[in-house]
């Protein structure tokens, strides 16, 4: 160690003034440096014990460098300023516990198991299975005293803990050349419940941040990260993500060099809420009011509150903010809004007790942008537990609303008929019947069927030149009459240019077909 700066300044500043010799000057620099030495050593040795202590207090670190000098006969002395350090107790119990959503055991474990993996090049989906170095004897630590993964839980123990070996590679893509305690190794923790039972599975990260080794007591410390990937807290004091270290025991003289894993982490239903989305009518026009009803069910076996339900709603509906109310069991509750573009927020801070249900009630009006969308929105709805603050997210649930342009429409309307033409003008006359189960194919692939007048229409065509053609196998014993005034009308097609919501009309002619009898 040096003091380049230390010794600049002593010769800037004393020097100028006569006050130091060399001798002295090179007494002070190796005072200095042996004083700051000791210094440091004695906290680093400080700060190995802190962390190898599994149930001391905090230690307090303190370091301070002295100096003391004479020019001149006089006696200077230096006190550098205090720097102050807490060392916090970082160690766990390196065996992993799985609770419940409230912090309390399971009932049972049958049929749990704690796997771990390597992550794929993606870093959170699932690789290959971490292969463990198998333990027995003295190497073994219980619960898992073989060391297997995945691990099945005791039935009535809710513990669990892996053993990483110091001297085996990793295969993964994200893990080659790397030992399974290698800083920046990885590794994803996935919880499995049994195939019937209401729990989700649970994936948590890990990530080595490095290996702290002290010879003095022979033992060593692993610290890593664990991220849940899901969102949810790792365990019951509401974290995400946290930093752990682990201590490995008699390091110096185990046959094999292992570091005990295991997080405590907590495990919740699938279903603690329930988003249910209603409207009071499935069509809607232009000009209409649609009532909306978001209902959420607390299905926890506690209270929850900080209800929050995000609704999108759909191209040109608007929300009518007097319209808003909401009710809990019963009892009116107070209800926020907020409004960004097309996504309202609504959020009630009272709560809401086991098997209890909140609704909110809104109104929306329909405009004419409406027929330019789909007619869908969705919303989503989050919510907190009030014992131990676990978030808690149902949705997204979506409704379709049909929507009818009415006086918007741009769609036109075919009528026709077929009809026993018997003057040939192509017009149906009084006594000339129309003709039942005449088929009419349309250019747009839609097949017409007249009715027992020889009518028919067909709604919600596309404006333009629409065709239609008669199909003369469904009429047997009939052909196309001639007509006298128009040759158009002499083809089997009729062509109508439909304007946008406008009406056009498809006449078809025909008469009975002459056979000659026997002679």
């Amino acid at each position: 160690m040096s003091m380049p700066r230390f010794s600049v300044w002593f010769r800037r500043g004393w020097l100028r003034r006569g006050w130091l010799r060399r001798g002295w000057l090179r007494q002070l620099r190796w005072s200095l440096f042996l004083s700051m030495l000791l210094i440091v050593l004695a906290g680093q040795s400080t700060l190995l014990d802190a962390i190898a202590q599994t149930s001391s207090p905090p230690t307090l670190l303190i370091n301070q460098a002295t100096a003391r000098y004479s020019a001149s006969g006089n006696d200077i002395n230096l006190i550098s300023n205090p720097i102050q350090i807490e060392v916090g107790n970082a160690l766990i119990d390196p065996a992993g516990s799985l609770l419940g959503c409230d912090g309390q055991p399971l009932s049972s474990y049958a049929g749990f198991s704690m796997s771990l993996y390597e992550p794929d090049a993606s870093g959170l989906g699932l690789g290959n299975l971490v292969q463990l170095t198998a333990t027995t004897g003295a190497d073994s630590i219980p619960p898992n005293s073989g060391n297997v993964n995945p691990f099945p839980f005791l039935a009535t123990q809710g513990k669990y803990n892996f053993l990483l070996d110091a001297t085996r590679s990793l295969t993964g893509p994200r893990n080659l050349g790397k030992i399974q305690t290698a800083q920046g190794a990885e590794y994803v923790l996935v919880i499995n419940p049994p195939a019937a039972s209401s729990f989700t599975e649970r994936r948590i990260r890990l990530v080595m941040l490095g290996v702290v080794k002290n010879t003095t007591n022979n033992t060593a410390i692993l610290s890593y990260r664990a991220t849940a990937l899901d969102g949810q807290p790792i365990g019951t004091d509401g974290q995400t993500e946290l930093v752990r270290s682990v201590e490995i025991r008699n390091a110096a003289v185990q046959s094999l060099i292992f570091f005990e894993l295991g997080v405590n982490s907590t495990l919740c239903d699938r279903n603690q809420m329930n988003l249910v989305k209603s409207a009071d009518r499935s069509s809607v026009q232009p000009g209409d009011t649609v009532v909306y009803r978001l209902l959420i069910q607390n299905l926890a076996k506690i209270g929850i509150d900080s209800a929050v339900a995000v609704d999108t709603l759909p191209l040109g509906f608007q929300l009518i903010p007097e319209s808003v109310s909401g009710v809990i069991n019963g009892t009116p509750a107070a209800v926020a809004i907020q409004q960004t573009g097309s996504t309202v927020t609504f959020s009630v801070a009272d709560a809401i007790g086991a098997d209890q249900k909140l609704e909110i009630i809104y109104a929306t009006r329909v405009t004419a942008d409406a027929i330019r969308g789909s007619g869908r929105n969705s919303a989503i709805a989050t919510a907190q537990r009030i014992d131990n603050r676990f978030r808690l997210q149902d949705g997204p649930r979506t409704h379709r609303m049909t929507l009818d342009p009415g006086i918007y429409s741009d769609c036109g309307t075919l009528i026709g008929r077929v009809f026993e033409d018997k003057n040939f003008d192509g017009e149906q006359q009084p006594g000339e019947a129309g003709i039942a189960n005449a088929v009419i194919f349309l250019d747009d692939g839609n097949r017409v069927v007249t009715d027992a007048d020889g009518l028919f229409s067909l709604q919600k065509v596309l404006p333009g030149q629409r065709t239609g053609t008669l199909d003369l196998v469904s009429l047997p014993g009939y052909t196309l009459a001639p007509n006298l005034y128009f040759n158009e009308r002499n083809s089997y097609s009729r062509l109508v240019n439909l304007a946008p919501g406008g009406l056009g009309r498809m006449n078809f002619g025909v008469t009975p077909t002459f056979q000659e009898g026997p002679l």
